[in-house]
C-alpha cells in the first residue's frame, strides 16, 4: 500500500491537495472567500473532502464543558505547556518550536494601553 501524508498551509479554499483520488481535510475557515468550489467530477472520481473546526468539537456546547472540567481539575492541561513567554519573545518561541524543543508554548499578549 502506498500513501502520502501532506500538510499544506494554504490561504485559499479552492485548492484540493489530493491528486487523482484521496482525502483532503480542511482545518479552520479562511478569512477571505470561505466558500469551497469544486468540479463535480472530482467527487465522482474518488476524491473526498472533509473539514474540521476545533478538532471536531462543537464550540457552543463542548468548549464550555472543557473549561468547566479544567476548572474542576477533572482534566490536566498544564503539564502539556512546556514554555511560557511574553509576546516580545515570540521569535524565541518559534525558534524553540523549529528545534523541536517546545511542545506547547503560551504567549502572553501585552496589556492594552487605553
Amino acid at each position: 500500500t502506498k500513501f502520502t501524508i501532506m500538510f499544506r498551509c494554504i490561504f485559499s479554499s479552492h485548492v484540493w491537495s489530493c491528486q487523482g483520488w484521496g482525502l483532503t481535510v480542511t482545518l479552520g475557515v479562511p478569512k477571505a472567500k470561505p466558500e469551497v468550489s469544486a468540479h463535480y467530477g472530482l467527487l465522482l472520481s474518488g476524491r473526498t473532502l472533509k473539514g474540521s473546526l476545533f478538532g471536531g468539537w462543537r464550540p457552543k456546547s463542548d468548549i464550555p464543558l472543557l473549561v468547566e472540567k479544567y476548572a474542576n481539575k477533572e482534566i490536566q492541561v498544564d503539564g502539556l505547556v512546556t514554555h511560557d513567554m511574553p509576546f516580545s519573545d515570540i521569535n524565541k518561541a518559534l525558534e524553540l518550536m523549529l528545534q523541536n524543543r517546545c511542545l506547547r508554548c503560551v504567549i502572553h499578549m501585552p496589556k492594552r494601553q487605553d
